[in-house]
């Protein structure tokens, strides 16, 4: 079987190309999902209205929140998957796809149910006002129904590209990519439904990928498939998985609760516009993030195997490797910001009073972003091999004990810049903190080869 000897190929392949390989589409796919994301925003900021933008960006929480519990699942049972398949443990890796499709479908409909009886409520907490609730409503109560699907639909992508097919995972990316982009015009223009057309063409798109997905998994000829008896769910598996599965989690949650400070912030110190222009700002940092992500889902499947099979010198190969094109990328987010910030704006809104926020806003946010990417990769690192506790502490090291306290006191003394000067701070010192811990942990490494070298 193909598939068979796919992941065997990570413990012996060169790590150059083997990153290439499962990273490529990778950062395909991701770069593409914050482009279905910004494609909303394109729509919306230029046929819905400014407004709408600002709507839209209190949604980023919940967005957030929901992220956070499908990588609960996701993250950790794909990076459990690829530890099972380097021990050559194909059955739990069987039973840990089962696992995924019953914990997604249960964690949806309690996260749908919970968030919708409490919307509008949670909407004015996170900033809203009596302007731009109305468009965040509409847009979440859509978004809230379909997302069961959205959390299949990542979950078995995580999944695709653990068991080894990282290409494939790519096209199911691309293509709700696709569908979304030519179904948001016809549903906000074309059927008039304004910002909640905009939900319904994200939601259509995850469902005719999803059917693809099941497609593929239903397949007997692959090494993982659906079959009777992996749908029952497994204490220890549950457990495993969440626990690997927890550093994103709380990292999304903390997300989550920041972006929450941060829109209050800026409803406080500059109004609804300046709302708006975060949600302009985040979209744009975005792109780069997830590039960044890609590049880490790439890491994963080959830092798990080889740490799994005990190979410590590809473990460090693939680290360093990771992180020194995760720098160029950051870099690169950082010239455009610096250099060209009106232009990029003006993708999102004509308005002249916001694109002068969201410009001296963005100038600000990558102000570090050379060194981000070294932050963000170290945290994935430590997620990849396992080791849950390092990576949570990371994960909320920067978003908890640095720009949290950002967030409360500079906007005291500076107002609305205080708010968007919190974030290159936190950038800083959380990318010290991560070389630090890094440094440790390679001593280790280099301890264990050369003991293994001695036997």
């Amino acid at each position: 079987m193909a598939g068979q000897k796919t992941p065997t190929a990570l413990g012996t392949e060169s790590i150059g190309k083997l990153l290439m390989q499962y990273a490529v589409p990778a950062i395909i796919a991701m770069t593409a999902s914050s482009l279905y994301n910004m494609v909303d925003s394109i729509f919306i900021g230029h046929g819905v209205g400014t407004m709408a933008i600002s709507g839209l960006a209190l949604t980023f929480p919940l967005m957030n929140l929901a992220a956070a519990f499908g990588s609960l699942v996701g993250v950790g049972a794909s990076t459990l998957i690829s530890v099972k398949l380097g021990q050559r443990d194909y059955d739990t890796a069987q039973r840990v796809l089962g696992n995924v499709f019953v914990l997604n479908i249960l964690l949806g409909i309690s996260f749908t149910v919970i968030v919708l009886a409490f919307l509008d409520p949670i909407l004015y907490f996170f900033g809203g006002s009596d302007r731009t609730v109305g468009y965040a409503r509409d847009y979440m109560q859509i978004i809230l129904l379909g997302n069961t699907v959205t959390h299949l639909y990542l979950g078995l992508n995580a999944v695709l590209r653990s068991s080894g097919h990282p290409q494939k995972a790519m096209y199911a990316t691309v293509a709700t990519v696709l569908i979304n982009t030519l179904l948001d015009p016809l549903f906000i223009y074309g059927f008039g439904w304004g910002i909640r057309g905009a939900a319904i063409a994200t939601i259509v798109a995850q469902v005719i990928s999803l059917a693809w997905q099941l497609k593929l998994f239903s397949n007997r000829e692959e090494l993982l498939h659906f079959h009777r008896g992996i749908f029952r769910l497994k204490r220890k598996i549950v457990l495993d998985s969440l626990a690997i599965g927890m550093s994103p989690f709380l990292m999304n949650l903390a997300a989550c609760f920041i972006v929450i400070i941060i829109n209050q912030g800026l409803k406080k110190h500059g109004g609804d516009l300046a709302i708006g222009a975060f949600g302009i700002v985040n979209r744009l940092v975005f792109i780069v993030v997830m590039i960044v992500m890609g590049l880490n889902q790439g890491m994963q499947p080959i830092a798990g195997y080889n740490f799994g099979a005990r190979q410590y010198g590809r473990v460090n190969q693939v680290l360093k490797l990771t992180i020194v094109y995760a720098t160029g990328v950051t870099t690169f987010g950082f010239l455009v910001g610096m250099l060209a910030p009106d232009l990029v704006v003006g993708i999102f809104t004509s308005d002249a009073e916001l694109k002068r926020l969201a410009a001296t806003g963005l100038r600000i946010t990558v102000m570090f972003f050379p060194i981000i990417g070294f932050q963000m990769v170290t945290s994935n690192f430590f997620q990849s091999i396992g080791m849950a506790g390092k990576a949570i502490f990371l994960s909320l090291t920067r978003q908890m004990l640095i720009l949290l306290p950002c967030l409360l006191i500079l906007p005291r003394f500076f107002g609305v810049a205080g708010v968007w000067y919190s974030m290159p701070v936190s950038d800083l010192l959380a990318s010290l903190i991560a070389l630090a811990m890094l440094v440790m942990q390679f001593r280790k490494f280099r301890a264990e080869a050369a003991k293994k070298q001695d036997l």
